[in-house]
Order: C-alpha cells, then sequence, then structure tokens
C-alpha cells in the first residue's frame, strides 16, 4: 500500500532550474529518512539529498550543495528536490526513496536502508 511516484524531470540546458517532486501514500514520517538518489547509465547509484524527520534536518552531497534544495510538504505528503544552477553533470535517473524506519540518521546515506522506491524521473542537462 506503500506507493511513491516522482515527476517533474525533462530536458533542460545548463544554468536551467526544475523542480521534482515525490508523491507519497502509505508512509509515516516519525523516525524516517526520504531521501533522492540519482543513476546515470554506466554509474552506481548515488545518494543526492535526505532528510530525517526525528531530527527534522536534511543533508545535501558535496556535489549539489548550494544548487539542491530537498523539502517536504507534510500537508501534501509531497517531497521535493530544487534544483537549480543545472549542470550536465547532473543528467541522471532520478529516484525517490524512503525508510520505513531507521535505527539512526546515518542509515539515511545508505541506499540499503531504504524500503521503498518509485520508478523515476529522468533529469537530461545539455551544454
Amino acid at each position: 500500500q506503500v506507493h511513491l511516484v516522482e515527476s517533474g524531470g525533462g530536458s533542460v540546458q545548463a544554468g536551467g532550474s526544475l523542480r521534482l517532486s515525490c508523491g507519497a501514500s502509505g508512509l509515516t514520517y516519525s523516525r524516517n529518512c526520504m531521501g533522492w538518489f540519482r543513476q546515470a547509465p554506466g554509474k552506481e547509484r548515488e545518494w543526492v539529498a535526505h532528510i530525517y524527520f526525528a531530527g527534522v534536518y536534511s543533508r545535501n552531497a558535496d556535489s549539489v550543495k548550494g544548487r539542491f534544495t530537498i523539502s517536504v510538504d507534510n500537508a501534501k505528503n509531497t517531497l521535493y528536490l530544487q534544483m537549480n544552477s543545472l549542470e550536465p553533470e547532473d543528467t541522471s535517473m532520478y529516484y525517490c526513496a524512503a525508510t520505513n524506519s531507521v535505527i539512526s540518521s546515518d542509515d539515511c546515506y545508505n541506499p540499503n536502508k531504504y524500503d521503498y522506491w518509485g520508478q523515476g524521473t529522468q533529469v537530461t542537462v545539455s551544454s
């Protein structure tokens, strides 16, 4: 009964912006993480950002810090990734993910700790 659905991907030129959305249903946020990961062809799935709800804080990868902002609208059960100053290196399939529960906030960095995944939304950035 848990569903995650990403939207908002597309093709933009370098320097442009996109906002990804992840609609979530059937989840509780207490002691949970929600995160964004990305995977380009031929590369490993990489952590981008997450929110740890028990501590009410978020973290971003160094490669996107200052450009991407993760946020959540609890009333709408929606996770967002605001992506500004996009670079060709950001081209990837972006995935929304959520945990059922976590032992510590360190788990939020590890894709193996996530229980639920969306199908992904493609982001393509051209020079």
